[in-house]
C-alpha cells in the first residue's frame, strides 16, 4: 500500500482518470491518503479524514511512507481557520492555502506557516459562525472552498474546523446521528436533509435561530426552513423539500 499528502492548496478529486472528468471533490493541502490504485499518470486514493474514493492526478501530491501516514492520522487536526493564508518553502516560495487546511505536514513537508490555526473541539454554538466565514460563497459541485463549495462541502467543512468528522456526500451524511421528529427539536447547527423526487437525499443545510437555514443553493445563502423544506426568500418558493432532521453532536 502506498501513501500520500498533498502539497498544494486545492487539487481537484475526479470520478474517473482524467482532466475532463466529473469534479466529486477537492484535496486540501496537508491532506493525507491511502493510494488504493496507482496508474502512469492517476491514482485512486482514499482520504484519511473522511474515506472518500476518487483519481488524484500523479503531479499533485508527495508520496509518504506507511509510518509518516500513521503518525500524522493520530494526531490531533490543526487547520488553517483564515479565508486565505500562505505557506512558504524552503526556497522562499509562497503557496495559497485555504481555510481548514491541514497543517500537521509542515515540517514534513520543510514548510512554515505563521497565521492562525486550530487544534481542538470547540462548542456546537460555534458552528454557526464559522458557517458564516462562507457566506455567499458560490455553488461549485465538489467544492470545499469559500471560492466554490457545495452543499456537503459547506457541512463538511463547518464540522471539520469545529473539530468534528462527518462524511462527504450528504446522503452518506444523512446515515450519521440522530433523527429528531420535529424542526421545533432542532438546535443551532444541526442538520437538514432534504430529498428528490425519488426520494433520494440530494441536498444537507445547518439550521439556525428562528427557522432559518444557512446552505449552499447557487451560493452559500440563508433561506426560511418550514415543516415542507426550504423556503426561498428571493424567489416565494419553496426549493427543497425537507426530509430528515440530524442531530450529529
Amino acid at each position: 500500500m502506498q501513501y500520500g499528502i498533498c502539497n498544494l492548496s486545492i487539487v481537484p478529486l475526479r470520478i474517473e482518470p482524467n482532466d475532463t472528468s466529473e469534479l466529486v471533490s477537492q484535496v486540501l493541502y496537508g491532506e493525507i491518503f491511502k493510494v488504493l490504485e496507482q496508474r502512469k499518470s492517476w491514482s485512486r486514493i482514499r482520504l484519511a479524514f473522511d474515506k472518500y474514493e476518487a483519481w488524484l492526478d500523479n503531479k499533485q501530491y508527495l508520496e509518504i511512507s506507511e509510518d509518516i501516514y500513521k503518525d500524522i492520522k493520530q494526531q490531533d487536526h490543526i487547520l488553517s481557520t483564515d479565508l486565505i493564508e500562505y505557506i512558504q518553502d524552503k526556497n522562499d516560495q509562497l503557496y495559497t492555502i485555504s481555510i481548514g487546511s491541514s497543517l500537521n505536514g509542515l515540517n514534513l513537508l520543510n514548510h512554515t506557516f505563521d497565521g492562525h490555526s486550530i487544534a481542538s473541539k470547540q462548542e456546537k454554538s460555534n458552528l454557526i459562525k464559522t458557517a458564516f466565514a462562507y457566506l455567499n460563497a458560490p455553488y461549485l459541485w465538489g467544492g470545499k472552498t469559500p471560492f466554490g463549495i457545495d452543499c456537503s462541502g459547506f457541512t463538511q467543512m463547518v464540522y471539520k474546523l469545529n473539530g468534528y468528522h462527518i462524511l462527504r456526500d450528504a446522503s452518506q451524511q444523512a446515515t450519521q446521528g440522530q433523527a429528531l421528529s420535529f424542526i421545533e427539536e432542532s438546535e443551532p447547527g444541526d442538520l437538514a436533509f432534504f430529498d428528490n423526487q425519488e426520494g433520494a437525499i440530494t441536498h444537507v443545510g445547518l439550521i439556525m435561530e428562528d427557522n432559518y437555514i444557512i446552505h449552499a443553493h447557487g451560493k452559500v445563502r440563508i433561506d426560511r426552513l418550514d415543516h415542507s423544506g426550504i423556503y426561498n426568500v428571493d424567489t416565494g418558493i419553496h426549493t427543497h423539500k425537507l426530509r430528515v432532521i440530524k442531530k450529529i453532536i
